[in-house]
């Protein structure tokens, strides 16, 4: 049973990693904090009777899939930074394609432990099919009570994250009126044939511009136009040569690489693993729970 996409406003190391020197006391610490953590938030489940109470709803991240094994990597290490702002949360995740658990798998896998209830947060920046027709088709397939979240973007926090990468490129915060006037930044997005898709981008690119003070143009990796590479000709013609490329992906993926590529100048990372990712799959999971299910909100922009 799914519930319509409620309505949207706008490389760290794994905890605990073994660590040189004399740090493996500090890492030892880390693990008895999370095991402290995690043992207070079971007993918080127990009321005064000695009857369990029940839990919230269990929270499903489902990523699109990639065959490159880093995009894999970067969305686990995401999920830890999940459970360590939400301690007792169910976190589980859920793959589209691709990639293992497959989303059909991993709601089997909750409806057999008899999990009641379940939101479902698409790793994905962007309106289209995958949100519209794939998710809520995969989730009617089961008993599990199910909500589908709005997928990311557009959202301040992506703004944040997309800022971060940049200055990590090289961007720089400060610039003279001439350097101002002659900068750019193609976001390179993945690109749908759905024109909400386009909207979403083109919303998130008009948020960055807010806060870079120079142009921002949204270009694709396939599927939808300008390329980045007509995009970055276009901004060129128009004297701006020194144009970023901000990757609009959450993992590294050849998609990523191909317009990072193209880049004349700085080329940010993916989205990755930034805090503000986890606190906005948290942020999608709470509005999601917090929208009546008999209403189809208006899509805003912020």
């Amino acid at each position: 049973m799914t519930a319509s996409p409620s309505q949207y406003d706008e490389s760290d190391p794994r905890p605990g990693s073994p660590l040189p020197g004399g740090a493996h006391l500090d890492s030892t610490a880390h693990i008895m904090n999370r095991i402290s953590t995690q043992l207070a938030s079971q007993l918080s489940l127990v009321s005064l009777g000695g009857r369990r109470r029940p839990g919230p709803p269990a929270l499903v991240v489902v990523a699109h899939g990639s065959r490159d094994p880093r995009a894999l990597n970067t969305v686990r290490t995401l999920l830890d930074r999940v459970r360590e702002l939400r301690p007792g949360l169910p976190v589980h995740l859920g793959h589209i394609e691709l990639n293992e658990p497959l989303l059909s798998d991993t709601l089997a896998g909750l409806e057999a432990r008899g999990t009641a209830a379940a939101v479902l947060v698409p790793l994905l920046l962007s309106r289209g099919y995958h949100v519209k027709r794939d998710i809520p088709e995969m989730a009617d397939a089961v008993a599990v009570h199910t909500r589908v979240a709005a997928p990311l973007g557009p959202h301040p926090l992506l703004v944040d994250t997309l800022h971060a990468r940049l200055v990590e490129a090289g961007w720089r915060t400060r610039m003279t009126q001439s350097e101002r006037r002659t900068s750019a930044v193609v976001l390179a997005a993945a690109g749908s044939r759905d024109p909400d898709s386009a909207v979403d981008t083109r919303r998130t690119a008009q948020l960055l511009a807010e806060r870079l003070g120079v142009p921002v143009v949204p270009a694709y990796a396939t599927t939808a136009a300008p390329t980045v590479p007509t995009a970055i000709r276009a901004l060129t013609a128009r004297g701006r040569h020194r144009i970023a490329v901000a990757s609009y992906f959450t993992a590294p993926g050849r998609f990523a690489t191909e317009c990072a590529q193209a880049a004349p100048w700085i080329a940010s990372a993916p989205l990755g693993t930034h805090e503000a990712m986890a606190r906005l799959i948290l942020h999608r999971y709470d509005q999601a729970l917090t929208t009546p299910v008999s209403t189809t909100p208006e899509l805003a922009s912020a």
